[in-house]
């Protein structure tokens, strides 16, 4: 059985090795996860609250060790580790807060009888988590499917099994019950026997699109519901009355954050041949400016790339388009140093044959085009397979109104970068998958929606008693 491992992206050092669970361990989780399903389900919003608001405070108090403990596994510079951690408290904290408003019971107004809609768990649910953001992306998952009365079992990135680890002990230390929050060290290839097991109702995934395509697949074959995140190749717009200042610092910003690995990065930046030239010059600035190193260090603004696969991977692509006609402003190789570090790369007069003009570039390199006027912008903004987010920066509210209506995305911000937030519905349309995570919408996506019509005696006996 393939092993899963922490291999140090900064150093290609191999630290630690786990070996995958067997047939009769992952059973033993099942069987836990549906035993406990049972009884959790009856504890109260406010129990649950309590444990979750206390997952908060471990995640708070132990930031440095998580943070350092994401750095290790997947590279990410040290101190958006530590954002990242404090940004899964807040969203354990906005679900045990909020959690009872969202689900509580609704009554419809009806002629006769009482009706209502209740909002009830639905069970073990499998959540297929990246190593990209590897505890924001649980903890979005996980906190509002603990809160709606679910149990969770978790099938990481086997680049980060620490993480994966160190979570359940979060729950676990935070007073869950032993089965209500589970990691399963699993490759890839014993998902299948998970989905088709009936004691796991739903299933959840952040990942690839042929992996998402997979999952769906398999879930859909036993009628279980999926809600699937797929990644992007997300556009960002800079119209003429755009503030250049802003628009071409959160460029470089948009496109570099987590080493440019992260599905609502900015990838495409397309902008209008007004302002063109003075866009681009900034930009390649930014790009070169910034400082690449050992992730661990504070000052750090670009690290390496998760594992040397992806690092292949992306150098390929900027290969190929090059080979297609592309041209380099800035960066374009490997850089020559132990780990998997790329230069921050800008390619510009990209042909649409070219792996850049619409394949997601999963590292820090942007692909630049100019266009004439806000109608190709909006033309080439939707010529992609993907529809997660876009950035468009203009203040003009005729313009604003035009992209918010036109372009085929799950969320459009203006004049700021593409960003996840726990009180706001995060999802995308077209090959960035379906179903919404965050917000009231993420939490009711794993319950089961009951209506409940009540007629006779027993409505004017409870109605006496109201």
């Amino acid at each position: 059985m393939t092993a899963i491992a922490t291999v140090n992206p900064a150093t290609g050092e191999s630290v630690r090795t786990f070996k995958a669970l067997t047939d009769s361990e992952i059973e033993g989780k099942l069987e836990r996860a549906a035993e406990t399903f049972h009884s959790y389900r009856r504890t109260s919003f406010a129990d649950r609250a309590w444990m979750l608001v206390r997952a908060a405070e471990i995640l708070e108090k132990e930031k440095d060790h998580f943070g350092r403990l994401m750095t290790l596994e997947m590279g990410k510079p040290i101190q958006a580790a530590w954002e990242e951690v404090a940004k899964s408290a807040w969203g354990c904290r906005y679900y045990a807060e909020n959690a009872a408003r969202f689900l509580q019971v609704e009554t419809v107004p009806a002629e006769t009888g009482h009706t209502t809609i209740h909002y009830q768990p639905i069970g073990p649910v499998l959540a297929v988590m990246p190593w990209n953001f590897p505890f924001w992306q649980v903890f979005r998952f996980a906190a509002p499917a603990v809160m709606a009365g679910n149990v969770g079992l978790l099938k990481h990135a086997s680049n980060v099994p620490q993480c994966a680890l160190a979570i359940e002990d979060i729950f676990r230390r935070a007073g869950f019950p032993a089965g209500a929050f589970q990691t399963l060290l699993i490759v890839s290839k014993q998902v299948a026997q998970i989905l088709d097991d009936p004691r796991v109702k739903a299933a959840t995934l952040t990942g690839s699109e042929p992996a998402g395509s997979d999952v769906a697949s398999l879930a859909g074959k036993r009628i279980k519901k999926t809600v699937l995140e797929l990644g992007g190749s997300d556009p960002f717009i800079v119209m003429p009355g755009a503030n250049l200042d802003d628009a071409a610092r959160t460029a470089v910003k948009a496109r570099t954050i987590n080493n440019g690995q992260s599905c609502i990065a900015a990838k495409r930046f397309i902008v209008l041949e007004a302002i063109a030239e003075e866009f681009t010059r900034r930009m390649v600035a930014g790009m070169q400016a910034l400082k690449i190193g050992d992730p661990m260090d504070e000052s750090t603004e670009l690290g390496p790339l998760a594992t040397e696969k992806i690092v292949e991977d992306l150098d390929a692509q900027v290969r190929k388009s090059v080979a297609a006609g592309a041209r380099v402003l800035t960066g374009g190789r490997r850089l020559e140093r132990p780990g998997n570090y790329y230069e921050p790369t800008i390619l510009t007069d990209i042909p649409e044959k070219a792996p850049a003009y619409r394949e997601e570039l999963f590292g820090p390199v942007a692909a630049l085009f100019r266009v004439r006027n806000i109608d190709q912008a909006i033309e080439l903004a939707n010529d992609t397979p993907f529809g997660l987010g876009a950035s468009v920066w203009t203040n003009d509210e005729a313009e604003q109104a035009r992209f918010i209506d036109e372009i085929e995305s799950g969320m459009v911000f203006i004049n700021g970068m593409v960003a996840s937030d726990p009180r706001l519905p995060f999802g995308g349309v077209k090959h960035s998958g379906f179903g919404r995570e965050l917000g009231v919408y993420g939490i009711r996506e794993f319950v089961n929606i009951k209506t409940v019509s009540v007629r006779g005696e027993a409505v004017r006996k409870n109605a006496s008693t109201e």
